[in-house]
């Protein structure tokens, strides 16, 4: 049976006409059965797609056909084949949802005035220089920090994207304004418009890890600086980067150590919940308690 694979990537470059793209893009991602989340906006593309490896091979010659998107850089990782439950290519104001469109300039190259990105070896090699000095600052929503992050890692207290100007305005964080700061978020697209919106508000040494925590996991797997697993928007939630990784999160109902984010069936919830597999099948309901831990974390998927 062919390999089933998902597709990780971004690219910021200028779209004069993002409704064309998006229906070039709809209409190449169905002729080859791929399924998924794609978001076009006048500052590029932004997606994750899934499907058998012969077809995810299609999409990405086809997608690097268009010269503004030649230079994508694709991540791979083991899909399932139900990792999605549909196509869904949209146009946004944003790629990404910070609610400052107006400050996010693009040309040609990407993000203008965005902090200088960092290889997983860089990241390694600041840190070893500058030691205790250097700040890990979480780009992701909090929820996804719980099961995976940076060691010693600040991670803002925010349920959407569209909190972090709000967050870097209120004044909480102006002690780091003049610290070495590592943005990191998952496949790094959080964290090309982060680091601008940070060093547009003061901060003076802002970076960015290059290709995010994906491809700072596959260098180093779990012998780097990265703790626990990577939270991710399909159907498999967390992604780890080797044997014997590090359960940094604990289910809400027990303690004991978990990964496993599950959909609360409290309606009146609508959030993801983290759960054993005992208490994920005690009385058979993954309804969260009166009290929800961490609820302010946890966005439905």
């Amino acid at each position: 049976m062919e390999p089933y694979k998902i597709l990780l990537y971004y690219r910021f470059t200028p779209l004069t006409d993002p409704e064309a793209i998006r229906l070039w893009q709809w209409t190449l991602c169905d002729s080859l059965g791929l399924k998924g989340r794609i978001i076009i906006s006048k500052h590029g593309i932004n997606g994750t797609v899934g499907g058998p490896l012969s077809a995810v091979k299609k999409y990405i010659r086809a997608t690097k056909e268009w010269p503004g998107f030649k230079d994508t850089d694709f991540k791979w990782s083991e899909g399932t084949g139900n990792d999605f439950p549909r196509l869904a290519v949209r146009v946004r104001d944003e790629l990404v949802s910070f609610g400052a469109p107006q400050d996010l300039h693009v040309d040609e190259s990407g993000v203008v005035n965005g902090g200088p990105h960092l290889s997983p070896a860089q990241v390694n090699e600041l840190v070893a220089t500058r030691g205790e000095d250097v700040v890990f600052f979480d780009g992701r929503n909090a929820f996804e920090a719980e099961i995976g992050r940076f060691k010693n890692a600040i991670v803002p207290d925010v349920e959407t994207t569209h909190d972090f100007v709000k967050v870097l305005e209120s004044g909480a964080y102006d002690h780091l304004k003049e610290k070495p700061i590592v943005t990191y978020c998952t496949g790094g697209v959080r964290c090309e418009v982060l680091s601008s919106l940070m060093l547009q508000r003061g901060f003076q040494e802002v970076y960015q890890v290059d290709g995010g925590i994906v491809r700072y996991g596959e260098a180093f797997g779990n012998e780097g600086l990265w703790e626990g697993s990577l939270f991710i928007f399909d159907g498999r939630m967390n992604q780890e980067f080797g044997p014997n990784t590090k359960i940094i999160s604990t289910c809400e109902r027990c303690d004991t150590p978990t990964t496993q984010y599950y959909n609360c069936a409290n309606l009146a919830c609508r959030q993801l919940i983290l759960l054993c597999d005992t208490c994920s099948t005690l009385n058979g309901s993954t309804n969260c308690q009166e009290q929800h831990h961490g609820a302010r974390y946890r966005s439905k998927l």
